[in-house]
């Protein structure tokens, strides 16, 4: 159970910064032996898709109101009823000793037993748990589906109830994942034979070439072959971007808040790595990733300047990519923390940041060049509104149809934009537009 209890500690370390500063720190969970890594993963994941739920069992089991507890304390109540309730893998017993004992160890014996007399008490009902009873049925969506209130209260006007309850159950299930065959290493039906050799679960996905859908990273993991960069994690949506910029050999391209870099290794991939590619980002933390990512990738054409893209000025390109900062409404899964880090204020700071930068990628582009704006949230003022906006400024540019390139089921009626849904499509929410500089 050792390894176990080091994973459940640093989880519960990392939920109780994330309380204070609802920032998600992790380093402690980066610190971890792999296997570790990803039981600690699961938890902070899970926990934050699940706390507004879990955070009412809390309050109706405890003596304690929820708000005066020790934010360490809170925290192991969450992994403990998340480990009963989520956690199949997790014996009764088990989920309930570990807590106990981290109570105990690391706070005080009471702790431990106020811990043990909650979750014994859950366990003992847990076929007729409460459900949330409050009288307000947007605080009552909140509470049964842990989404923040300002975001119900949009999806539920924006797509009624039932299809709001579908997002919100979407986003809440464990992750699948996408990998993406690097092509300048290996080609799909050579890295399938690897898949099906190592005993990978996948389902290949007919939008994209050289996309899998795995259950598990583990086995990929333990071949190393994110090390020998024959493959990266991409969820499909987030391919649609680079597809629609269509770069060729040859071409000059800029990749705008570029980092991590997994979009401007596609794009190297669809030029065949010729011709001039720049990665652009202004963030010191992360664009060394980028770096990272092309050297293992084989990507030679990559080029990387840290810049505030809506001061610095560059040689037009031939196509630009614009993958705008979002607020990530279609990434809920993978990203439970975001939910809890946005606000309705955010949004608008967010749809600001958007136009200044598209306003910078615009005049990136070089006569008869391509523009592609992109983002990960299902928001329309990110998304369509922004575009109209821009467009009514910007006559030079027109929107491109998107169906030589995407499958018609995601796209709009008039085909010049794509936007994914989780619980409609399978995988996360994306939206992205083609424009063409006229003149």
């Amino acid at each position: 159970m050792e390894n176990v209890s080091n994973a459940r500690i640093a989880s519960i370390r990392t939920l109780e910064k994330f309380d204070k500063n609802s920032y998600m720190d992790q380093d402690l969970l980066n610190k971890l032996e792999h296997q570790d890594r990803q039981q600690a993963n699961e938890y902070v994941q899970g926990i934050l898709r699940r706390k507004s739920y879990l955070d009412f069992l809390i309050s109706r089991y405890s003596s304690v109101g929820i708000e005066k507890m020790d934010a360490f304390f809170r925290n192991i109540l969450r992994l403990g009823i998340y480990d009963l309730l989520f956690m199949d893998s997790t014996p009764d017993y088990a989920a309930i000793n570990e807590a106990v004992q981290i109570a105990k160890t690391k706070i005080s014996g009471k702790s431990g037993d106020l811990a043990n007399a909650i979750l014994r008490k859950i366990q003992r009902e847990i076929t007729e748990l409460p459900k949330p009873d409050m009288e307000d049925r947007t605080e009552l969506i909140a509470t049964t589906f842990s989404h923040p209130v300002w975001l119900v209260e949009r999806w539920v006007n924006r797509f009624g109830e039932r299809e709001a309850f579908q997002l919100m159950q979407a986003n809440n299930k464990r992750p699948e994942f996408f990998l993406r065959v690097n092509c300048l290493k290996t080609t799909p039906d050579t890295f399938k034979l690897r898949m099906d050799k190592a005993g990978v679960e996948y389902e290949e996905s007919d939008w994209l070439p050289g996309y899998f859908k795995v259950t598990s990273l583990a086995e990929v993991r333990a071949k190393g072959w994110f090390e020998k960069g024959l493959c990266y994690v991409q969820d499909i949506a987030a391919g649609f971007a680079p597809t629609i910029l269509d770069p060729v050999a040859g071409e000059s391209v800029i990749d705008v808040c570029a980092a991590p870099g997994t979009k401007t290794l596609l794009l190297a991939e669809l030029m065949e790595n010729e011709g001039s590619l720049l990665a652009v980002d202004i963030n010191p933390d992360r664009i060394h990733r980028i770096a990272e990512n092309a050297e293992r990738g084989g990507a030679s054409i990559v080029k990387i300047q840290r810049a505030d893209a809506t001061e610095e000025r560059f040689k037009l390109a031939d196509a630009v990519l614009l993958d705008a900062p979002c607020t990530g409404t279609g990434v809920l899964s993978k990203r439970a923390d975001l939910r809890w880090r946005r606000s309705a204020e955010d949004l608008d700071q967010v749809v600001k940041q958007q136009a200044d930068l598209l306003d910078a990628a615009a005049n990136m582009v070089a006569k008869n060049g391509r523009l592609v704006y992109s983002t990960c949230s299902l928001e329309p003022e990110e998304n369509m509104q922004q575009i109209e906006n821009f467009l009514k400024e910007y006559d030079n540019f027109e929107l491109e149809e998107l169906d030589e390139y995407l499958p018609e089921e995601v796209l709009s009626e008039d085909l010049k934009s794509y936007q994914t849904f989780p619980h409609k499509h399978g995988c996360d929410g994306h939206f992205g537009v083609l424009l063409k500089r006229k003149f």
